[in-house]
């Protein structure tokens, strides 16, 4: 019956203006100034004031109007009444407490003065004493008061989902009470799970401290009727260390705040704190922190500029689009041969980028005289290549069209940059390319090879080559065609079964957003021939990864869902590398970003290894075209797939390749190290 009187009154249209507005400064301001006014009206009715004269100006009440005069003023210089009082809580103390200091301080000063000047003190030390306490201790109880009728009133005005909060610190304290003060909140903290001890018997403005236990954790929740941990964004790097996993196998749902943000003590309404809460992401999980990279360079280096994108509506192209229009490109050529996602790329760049001249260029790479006309027409200064097939099995049984496409292709778009005066031309690989056991790989590896070749070539034709060639390699990226998230996410969401290539199958993974930027700085710093790898992190069990994407949904491997093992594709292995033995890196400026010292050949002798690859491409046969590709790349080794017959066959010839190495200890590549 009390509760329903209660939510009847909070639902009332006068008790929802209380609690969805901040209370207006000068009411507060106000109630400070009458309980100054009540203190010095006791001190007068009890006598504590001193009489030391039959002046007015000497009289007790003038004393007391003086003491309310200098409360006053104080008030109004520290701002005792601009903050919110139904949040606050330590900095509005601070303030109390600094206000009836200094006022204690001022009238003591002016009781020095009058008994050197005077002979007497003007206020009664009693008197200070007693004044300053009164007003201290009322004007905090209202506060107080006024807090703890707000927070009853919001708590039962709806429903709200019973949360714990992560941590005992101050900054897991103050989360825990601003959303529990929040009206139109979502949220309900019913207790803080402490890391620091497990002997805890405590309690932080009315909300349980308890200890974490990792064997105890899912009694903790259940004692609290709650299924739901919030933690601060600050906590990731503890969750990603294996804390989240305790949680999840308890069936506990995650939330995570991005960031506690400041109150707006002007707003006209409440901050929505609870509006930053969100699902934890398997992204948020992946084991390392995200790469940021804002360089101002990068976007002076765009701004205004010429700007082509092969392969615009893929994952990587796409976003490469989206970031090169937010550094102001002049003009963006986007080319693909995919007219639809092209047609969505052109609505989203109309809407949030209006005032950049896109260019929409439907063709193949590997169409030589659509791609001339591309670069007559356009002129880019700045080309990042990204158009290539990337589907492993695909390739695998299709591999005269991944050699058109991401060697050809490749070949097609580095001439033409030639061609045309190009200043930069930034290649998008892939890690499957160092010793590569798939064709797809292996195409890419041949692309590598070709574009630092004709880099080399040209250097030694002209001091300073005209166009710079940049080869940018990483692993795979999440929500990209073809990751493996999206498809665990499908596979969840019909009921399962999740169906995984094998148990110990490791994978590198980075977000699109961050594999691009880098793609961006890396295409900056290069000054030609350079292969960059990223630093991808720790790798990800695929296993472990499909684990947690089922726990993140609330079900249980075995019970709600299956985890099947189909066996590896064709041409899968079961890690990535970065870099093949016989290569390392050096660093540069960006800690996240390394140059790989490969292995270089000879323009003349690419050329002609190409000439025979693409006879075999013409004539059709897989086997003379995979044959062809382990020649150029000895270390191309196929797994689980109809071409390792074609190794075995060149074993047995003894077939060496009669490719030249360039010593690479002769390049200048050493000079980017820093």
């Amino acid at each position: 019956m009390k509760k329903k009187f209660i939510k009847a009154i909070a639902n009332s249209s006068l008790m929802r203006g209380f609690v969805a507005k901040p209370m207006p400064k000068w009411v507060v301001y106000l109630a400070d100034m009458l309980i100054v006014a009540f203190s010095c009206v006791i001190t007068l009715t009890f006598g504590i004031h001193n009489d030391n004269g039959s002046e007015w100006i000497y009289s007790p009440a003038a004393r007391a109007m003086f003491e309310f005069l200098i409360y006053g003023i104080l008030s109004f210089v520290l701002g005792t009444s601009r903050y919110i009082i139904r949040l606050s809580v330590i900095e509005d103390t601070y303030k109390l407490v600094l206000l009836v200091g200094v006022a204690s301080v001022v009238l003591s000063l002016v009781s020095f003065a009058t008994y050197f000047s005077l002979g007497f003190a003007y206020f009664n030390f009693w008197n200070v004493f007693v004044i300053g306490v009164m007003s201290f201790t009322l004007m905090l109880l209202m506060r107080q008061t006024i807090k703890y009728i707000y927070i009853q009133l919001a708590g039962v005005a709806q429903h709200k989902t019973r949360v714990i909060v992560l941590g005992s610190a101050i900054n897991s304290f103050f989360l825990a009470s601003a959303l529990k003060s929040e009206f139109e909140g979502r949220f309900d903290p019913v207790a803080l799970l402490s890391l620091a001890t497990r002997n805890i018997d405590a309690s932080v403005n009315g909300i349980p401290v308890v200890p974490f236990d990792p064997d105890t954790v899912a009694e903790v929740f259940e004692d609290y009727k709650c299924n739901t941990l919030l933690f601060l964004s600050t906590q990731l790097e503890l969750m990603r260390s294996g804390t989240a996993d305790i949680f999840l196998r308890n069936s506990i749902k995650l939330l995570m705040l991005n960031q506690v943000e400041e109150f707006d003590v002007n707003a006209k309404s409440m901050p929505a704190l609870s509006s930053h809460v969100h699902d934890i992401r398997i992204e948020d999980l992946l084991g390392r922190e995200p790469i940021r990279t804002e360089n101002p360079v990068i976007r002076s280096v765009i701004k205004g500029q010429v700007v082509m994108i092969t392969g615009a509506a893929g994952s990587i192209g796409s976003e490469i689009v989206r970031q090169v229009a937010a550094m102001e490109a002049g003009e963006i050529v986007l080319l693909d041969q995919a007219e639809t996602p092209m047609h969505d790329m052109q609505l989203e760049l109309e809407a949030s980028f209006p005032h950049i001249k896109i260019h929409l260029f439907i063709g193949d790479v590997s169409n030589y005289g659509r791609m001339e006309h591309a670069f007559s027409k356009y002129h880019p200064r700045y080309v990042f290549h990204a158009a290539a097939y990337k589907h492993v099995p695909m390739m695998e049984r299709n591999p005269s069209e991944a050699v058109l496409t991401n060697v050809f292709g490749t070949k097609n778009i580095a001439d033409l940059s030639v061609k045309f005066g190009v200043e930069k031309f930034v290649m998008v690989s892939t890690d499957k390319a160092v010793n590569p056991t798939n064709v797809m790989g292996a195409s890419k590896r041949i692309a590598e090879i070709y574009v630092q070749s004709l880099f080399y070539h040209l250097r030694e034709q002209a001091d300073r080559p005209s166009t710079r060639f940049i080869t940018t390699r990483f692993g795979n990226v999440l929500g990209s065609n073809g990751s493996v998230i999206p498809l665990f996410l499908r596979q969840i969401e019909q009921g399962g079964p999740i169906t995984i290539t094998h148990r110990d199958i490791i994978r590198y993974f980075m977000t699109i957003p961050e594999a691009c930027s880098l793609v961006l700085e890396a295409g900056c710093m290069g000054k030609g021939g350079e292969i960059f790898v990223f630093d991808m992190g720790q790798p990800v069990k695929i296993w472990d990864l499909a684990v947690r994407m089922v726990s993140l949904s609330g079900l249980r491997v075995g019970e709600d869902i299956e985890i099947v093992e189909t066996g590896l594709r064709p041409g899968e292995k079961l890690y990535e590398e970065l870099l093949n033995e016989k290569e390392h890196t050096i660093a540069t400026h960006h800690k996240k970003i390394m140059i790989a010292r490969v292995r270089a050949y000879l323009y003349k002798d690419v050329l002609e290894h190409l000439d025979r690859l693409y006879e075999c491409v013409q004539a059709g046969g897989g086997h003379d075209i995979v044959s062809e590709m382990k020649h150029i790349v000895p270390e191309f080794k196929s797994n689980n797939s109809v071409w390792q017959q074609v190794d075995k066959e060149i074993k047995e010839e003894h077939s060496d390749n009669n490719m030249h190495e360039i010593d690479m200890t002769s390049t200048p590549l050493a000079g980017h190290a820093k």
